[in-house]
Formats: structure tokens, C-alpha cells, sequence
């Protein structure tokens, strides 16, 4: 079956740094663009980033932009975020999902310090 799994989480101070992966399982992941999704406590689920199948392009949310990078590895059907300069407003719980299906993953909770 369909599954996406993320890792990666943790609990950093402001100004660090971390790595969030999701590993896809289940379905042709080279064929579907990928995005990161991100939910604050008390508030809606937001889109954060998106990349292409071939990960020719990507898009970020105006408040990451030139902090977090998307990019993937489809021989590992992988999706990666990597994220620098964190802020506590970026305290989330972080999602991946494959563009135009229901498939999410589980979450992993990311937690910024001030």
C-alpha cells in the first residue's frame, strides 16, 4: 500500500538547521510532483514547498523562501527539506504529500527554539 514516512524532526534553536526526508513506498513516485506541508498548533495546514517529478522546479511559501530547499532523489524515492535559519514561527508539525492524490505522510514534529 501507499505509504509516506518522515523523519528528521527535532527540537533546534533559532538560527539552526534541519533536515526533513520522506520516503515514498507504494506507488510510482517518479511521477508525481512532491510538496511539504507544514501546521502549527491552532492553525490551518499550510503548503510550503513543492518540486516537480523530475525536480526541474520548485516553489516556496514567501516566509521560507531562501531558508528551506526542496529537492528529491527519485532512484530513492525520497523527498528532502532542508531547512536553515529556523525561526520559532516555523514550529510545525511538517508533512509530505504526493501533489494531486490523498497520499500523506504521518507528520514529524519540528520544534524551534528562541
Amino acid at each position: 500500500q501507499v505509504q509516506l514516512v518522515e523523519s528528521g524532526g527535532g527540537l533546534v534553536q533559532a538560527g539552526g538547521s534541519l533536515r526533513l526526508s520522506c520516503a515514498a513506498s507504494g506507488f510510482t513516485f517518479s511521477l508525481y510532483a512532491m510538496s511539504w506541508y507544514r501546521q502549527a498548533p491552532g492553525k490551518e495546514r499550510e503548503l510550503v514547498a513543492t518540486i516537480t517529478s523530475g525536480g526541474g522546479s520548485r516553489n516556496y511559501r514567501d516566509t521560507v523562501k531562501g531558508r528551506f530547499t526542496i529537492s528529491r532523489d527519485n532512484a530513492k524515492k525520497t523527498v528532502y527539506l532542508q531547512m536553515n535559519s529556523l525561526k520559532p514561527e516555523d514550529t510545525a508539525v511538517y508533512y509530505c504529500k504526493a501533489v494531486s492524490t490523498d497520499y500523506w505522510g504521518q507528520g514529524t514534529q519540528v520544534t524551534v527554539s528562541s
